[in-house]
C-alpha cells in the first residue's frame, strides 16, 4: 500500500521531475514527502539489484507497470543507469531506495536524466534535508538552458602594468563553449565577461575547461547570482557561466590552479560614466569579450575597445544583493 500526499511537494519541487518516498509509516511525515511505502502496490513493483539476473528482471518489467522500485545491496551506478536509459519513453518510471547521503546525487543525475524517486528511510532527517537540495538542484538543472542575465557594454580608458600577485585558474568540470565565460571584476556591480581558454593558439593547448579569473581579490558571479571574493571559492562550490549573448548555466569547480603571475589593470566606462575595473593576467591566452561577441586577448585591447558586462548597481553584503548604496574603486 502506498500513502499519496502529491501537493507537498509543490512549494519546492516539479513532481514530474523527482519525487521523494518515505519507506515505511512513522508518527511524523517530512514536508515534501510525496509517497509513503509499505510494502506493496499494485502500480510498483519491487527489485533487489543485486546481479545481472535481477538486472533483466528488472528490464522485462519496463512498460508492463508503471512503477520499479529498486532496492541495492551494495550500491552500484550501472545497472541503475541501465534501468534509466531503457525506462526512458516507456511509460515505467525508475524509483530507488538510498540510506546514504553521498548516493543521492549518483541516482538524481544518473545519464543526466535520473531517477523519477528517491526512496528515503523515515528516520533520517539529515538524509531528507540532503535529499531535499538535491531535488531542488536537479530542478534547476532541468530549467537551466533557459536562464539568461542581461549584460552591457563598458569603453576600456586605461590598461597599466599592475605588478605580480597571486592569479587565479577555475577549473570546471565540464567542458565551455567558444564565447563562453564568467562575469568577473574588482567591482561587484560591474562585472567583465572573461573568455574561457577555448581558442586554439599556435603556443599553448587550450584548456576548454577553464577561465584565467585573474587576481585573487576578485569577485566572480555564483550560480545563486551572489558574488563570491576568487579567495573563497572551493572544488564544488557552484558558478555562473555566461555566454556573449547573455545565456547562462551552473557549472561544478573541479579545481582552482593559484600561482604568481605578471598582472595588467584594465579599467572600464559605462554609458552612466560608472567606473569598473579588473585585473587579469598579462598573457595571450587571457581574453575579454567584445560587444560584438568576438573574443579580444588582453595583451592586444586598446582605449577605446569597448567590452562586455554585467552591470547591477545593488550593494552586497557577504555576497548577497541588498538595498543601499555602496562605491568601490
Amino acid at each position: 500500500m502506498i500513502i499519496q500526499h502529491p501537493l507537498r511537494l509543490q512549494s519546492c519541487l516539479r513532481g514530474d521531475i523527482v519525487e521523494l518516498w518515505q519507506d515505511s509509516h512513522s508518527e511524523s511525515t517530512p514536508e515534501f514527502c510525496s509517497r509513503i511505502w509499505l510494502g506493496s502496490a499494485s502500480d510498483v513493483a519491487e527489485v533487489n539489484l543485486d546481479n545481472a539476473h535481477s538486472q533483466e528482471e528488472a528490464i522485462s518489467l519496463i512498460g508492463m507497470i508503471p512503477w520499479i522500485l529498486v532496492r541495492c545491496s551494495d550500491w552500484t551506478m550501472i545497472p541503475l543507469e541501465n534501468l534509466v536509459s531503457i525506462s526512458k519513453g516507456s511509460g515505467t518510471k525508475i524509483s530507488v531506495a538510498i540510506d546514504k547521503i553521498i548516493d543521492l546525487n549518483g541516482a538524481a543525475f544518473a545519464l543526466e536524466h535520473g531517477v523519477d524517486a528517491l526512496l528515503l528511510p523515515a528516520s533520517n532527517s539529515e538524509l531528507w534535508d540532503a535529499a531535499i537540495v538535491i531535488a531542488s538542484k536537479k530542478d534547476s538543472f532541468i530549467k537551466n538552458s533557459s536562464t539568461s542575465v542581461g549584460m552591457d557594454t563598458a569603453v576600456i580608458y586605461s590598461i597599466d602594468s599592475s605588478g605580480v600577485g597571486e592569479r587565479v585558474c577555475i577549473d570546471l568540470i565540464e567542458r565551455l563553449e567558444v564565447g563562453e565565460g564568467m562575469v568577473i571584476g574588482s567591482n561587484a556591480s560591474l562585472l567583465a565577461l572573461v573568455h574561457g581558454e577555448t581558442i586554439e593558439s599556435q603556443f599553448v593547448p587550450i584548456r576548454p575547461f577553464r577561465v584565467n579569473a585573474g587576481s585573487i581579490h576578485s569577485y566572480v558571479l555564483m550560480s545563486d547570482d551572489s558574488t563570491r571574493y576568487l579567495s573563497e571559492l572551493e572544488a564544488g562550490d557552484e558558478v555562473t557561466v555566461v555566454s556573449s549573448s547573455g545565456d547562462t548555466r551552473k557549472c561544478i569547480i573541479g579545481r582552482l590552479k593559484i600561482e604568481r603571475r605578471p598582472f595588467l589593470i584594465i579599467r572600464f566606462k559605462t554609458k552612466n560614466e560608472e567606473v569598473g575595473q579588473i585585473i587579469l593576467q598579462q598573457a595571450e591566452t587571457v581574453r575579454l569579450i567584445d560587444k560584438n561577441g568576438n573574443a579580444l586577448s588582453v595583451t592586444d585591447l586598446k582605449i577605446n575597445d569597448e567590452i562586455m558586462i554585467r552591470q547591477q548597481n545593488q550593494m552586497r553584503h557577504i555576497g548577497k544583493a541588498v538595498e543601499g548604496e555602496m562605491n568601490e574603486k
